[in-house]
């Protein structure tokens, strides 16, 4: 999977690390039990702080994504937490942004919608 960081873009490294791995593993890229490479290695691919890659792999983590083992290091979490309260309220929270983007710049509800159940299609042939 190619990692492509956007240097000019508003949203902070890390969080673009992390989104684009979350997006491999809902696109079937990324599979249960693969690993990732080292911090170490990760940063040098991609021209980044190993602090960077650090800080997106335990928030990864933290939300089950990952598991992060000493000697297997990141991999792949095989039981990726499903629903949950606390997954709702942050995807809540990040749909209020979007949704008020959407909102200030015209967009119409039923063409957000349509492209959210287009999106959310695709990930859904990966499973």
């Amino acid at each position: 999977m190619l990692i492509e960081i956007d240097f000019e873009s508003d949203i902070p490294i890390y969080e673009q690390l992390k989104r684009q791995l979350i997006e491999g593993i809902a696109s079937g890229d990324l599979k249960s039990g693969d690993n990732l490479p080292s911090v170490r290695h990760m940063a040098e691919d991609i021209g980044i702080n190993l602090h960077t890659v650090n800080k997106a792999y335990n928030e990864l983590k933290s939300e089950g994504y990952l598991n992060i083992d000493r000697r297997k290091g990141a991999v792949i979490n095989s039981d990726i937490p499903k629903n949950s309260k606390e997954l709702n309220e942050r995807l809540e929270d990040e749909l209020k942004y979007l949704i008020a983007r959407a909102h200030l710049n015209g967009a119409d509800e039923r063409d957000f919608l349509r492209l959210c159940s287009d999106i959310f299609k695709k990930y859904n042939k990966s499973l």
